[in-house]
């Protein structure tokens, strides 16, 4: 059995998706559904059982192996970089993590674990994922302090021998619809340019960034889903890694990509940044994918043009934008 926490959230059903795809359909979804409409990410995938997530970390911290799981693809969190309760975060995103790991290893299941670029900070030390970098860096938020944690607690542990704990930098693309606010920008863009014909950004303030100019390492969430299929068949490669493209562009780029792909001129206002998130901002952010390229994934990236047409095209502008296993 595969079981994939967060099952309904973003990255968690398309690699539901992408499991359906390659065959597999023994998985348990571990997720906490409430009132969202998170369930509708569920609807045309295939899966064994769903579980609350409080059910699912009450039998794993039980004694005996409930599930027989090969492999734990752990992407439940709450990924709000805005949230405030930093007691919430440290007992949904690390302790249950950590709980979530030792199952994991003592079990002999492959764990792939979702960690965030926003562990980084203001990149003041790069992007690297090199190990020897990790008790420098410093989160500006407490969703990147509460990853940041759990991997440095893997380190320590050796866990990191062993398991995967992947930064995900600006990732995109269908089942992301639930998240409100937290959306990626391209979402949020298509709404805003049905509705007004324009789209707004921040303006920078930093003399050596032009209004939009800030940037972001954006990854479609096509291009994630292949790498995590590929970590979980390669065993061998574990430790701290970096999932983005490589290459940074702005949100100029963006947008640009976005009307182009809704077949309309760019209209683009730029409008103040909330003085609460000023000193917060990431200016930019660049994965550094030599460890990923070394320890042997070779495919390509979708370049960001293309990625952005086929995810207007492909969902957005279907008026059903979720992942469909069953058209591919």
């Amino acid at each position: 059995m595969h079981i994939v926490t967060g099952g309904a959230g973003f990255i968690g059903c398309a690699m539901v998706w992408k499991l359906n795809q390659m065959g597999v359909d023994d998985i348990l979804v571990v997720d906490n559904l409430a009132a969202s409409d998170k369930w509708k990410n569920l609807v045309n995938l295939r899966f064994t059982d769903y579980l609350h997530r409080d059910e699912f970390l009450a039998r794993i911290t039980a004694g005996a192996d409930p599930f027989g799981a090969r492999a734990v693809v752990h992407m439940g969190a709450c990924s709000s970089t805005t949230e405030q309760d930093a007691d919430f975060l440290m007992r949904n995103n690390t302790v249950y993590s950590k709980a979530v790991c030792a199952y994991a290893l003592e079990n002999g299941a492959r764990l792939l674990n979702a960690s965030s670029a926003a562990t980084y900070g203001g990149g003041e030390l790069g992007f690297s994922d090199d190990h020897a970098q990790l008790g420098l860096l410093k989160p500006l938020n407490m969703y990147g302090y509460s990853k940041h944690l759990f991997d440095l607690w893997a380190r320590r542990t050796g866990a990191l021998d062993t398991i995967a704990s992947i930064k995900f930098f600006n990732v995109f693309g269908p089942g992301e619809y639930h998240k409100g606010d937290m959306m990626s920008v391209v979402a949020k863009a298509h709404r805003q340019i049905r509705a007004t014909g324009r789209m707004r950004l921040f303006r920078s303030y930093r003399e050596e960034y032009q209004d939009g100019g800030q940037m972001r390492d954006f990854i479609y969430i096509k291009d994630c889903v292949d790498i995590l299929w590929w970590l979980l068949e390669n065993r061998q490669a574990c430790g701290i890694i970096n999932v983005g493209t490589g290459i940074a562009r702005t949100w100029n780029d963006l947008a640009r990509a976005v009307f182009a792909a809704m077949g309309l001129r760019a209209d683009i206002e730029y409008i103040d940044m909330p003085e609460g998130i000023r000193d917060k901002y990431q200016y930019l952010t660049r994965a550094d994918m030599g460890k990923l390229r070394a320890m042997g994934y070779a495919e390509p990236f979708t370049a960001l043009e293309e990625a952005v047409r086929d995810y207007v095209a492909g969902y957005l502008d279907t008026g059903d934008p979720y992942l469909d296993a069953r058209q591919e």
